[in-house]
């Protein structure tokens, strides 16, 4: 039994506020026995600008962003997901949405780079294009943990089931989503494909999102959750900041695939290698 935290925060252009409204929701969750803690997309920094955003980008490995998620597992004793943090990327000029992952030592034990980017006009006037700042990521991630194998996802990445196909094939019984969703789109379609990701793959799904009106005028949906290998909400957080918490039952889920064995049953694979990750920055080839 591992109990888990999705954090839910309404991020602003201020690095050191976010950090410090993050600690608080961390501090309190590790208070209340968690042992894994999923913080949302852009917990760090929701920017006025583009270029603020590349401004805030650090290096792989080193800034105080990343510093501060190494510093609070650590502290905490928990297994933290970082959300997503700008890193810059190899293309100039572009950055990466980077998801970390610290285990409860504080070290860094994986990095998922955003792959599916959030290039859209939306039929309510707005409109967002990632790709002019943001360079996609090519690699599947799913890491050991003491909960069981955990998969990395963000967001947009919830519509594209073949991303959560090639986790299930790397042994995912968990999968942390860090999310902004729009408004708009999340009262259409957030909790359905939350709850479908979860029921095709049968495994937990662990939902973290930004929620509420935004300095640079965007408006995020929240209803962040935790949902069972059944499809069952275990928990979740329609409004406001804070945490839900729930434990997820490995035992559970493995009697949820004897008795309903879909997985066996697929007959169409995704193309391209798979094999399991473990160790530092796991990953593997998109192929």
């Amino acid at each position: 039994m591992t109990r888990v935290v999705a954090v839910q925060m309404t991020s602003g252009p201020r690095v050191p506020a976010n950090l410090d409204a993050a600690e608080r929701q961390i501090a309190a969750a590790a208070a209340a026995g968690a042992q894994l803690v999923v913080l949302p997309e852009n917990f760090a920094l929701m920017p006025l600008t583009d270029a603020a955003r590349m401004a805030a980008a650090e290096q792989d490995g080193q800034g105080p962003i990343q510093d501060f998620l190494s510093a609070q597992a650590r502290q905490h004793r928990v297994w933290l997901v970082g959300g997503t943090i700008p890193i810059v990327a190899p293309a100039a000029h572009k950055i990466r949405a980077a998801c970390l992952l610290f285990n409860d030592q504080g070290e860094r034990v994986a990095r998922y780079d955003k792959i599916h980017l959030f290039d859209v006009q939306l039929d309510n006037g707005e409109r967002y294009h990632e790709s002019n700042n943001f360079e996609p990521g090519d690699a599947v991630v799913v890491v050991d943990t003491p909960g069981g194998k955990l998969g990395l996802a963000v967001c947009y990445d919830l519509r594209f089931p073949e991303l959560f196909r090639r986790l299930l094939d790397q042994g995912a019984e968990l999968v942390a989503v860090p999310a902004a969703f729009t408004a708009h789109t999340g009262e259409a379609h957030w909790e359905v494909l939350v709850r479908a990701r979860a029921i095709e793959n049968l495994c937990y799904v662990i939902a973290s999102a930004q929620h509420g009106r935004h300095a640079n005028g965007r408006e995020t949906h929240g209803d962040s959750m935790i949902v069972g290998p059944w499809g069952d909400v275990l928990a979740r957080l329609a409004h406001g900041t804070g945490y839900v918490m729930a434990d997820c039952d490995r035992a559970r889920l493995q009697s949820v695939r004897k008795s309903l064995p879909s997985i066996q049953h697929r007959r169409l694979r995704c193309a391209g290698r798979t094999s399991v990750a473990g160790g530092k920055d796991a990953g593997s080839d998109l192929a």
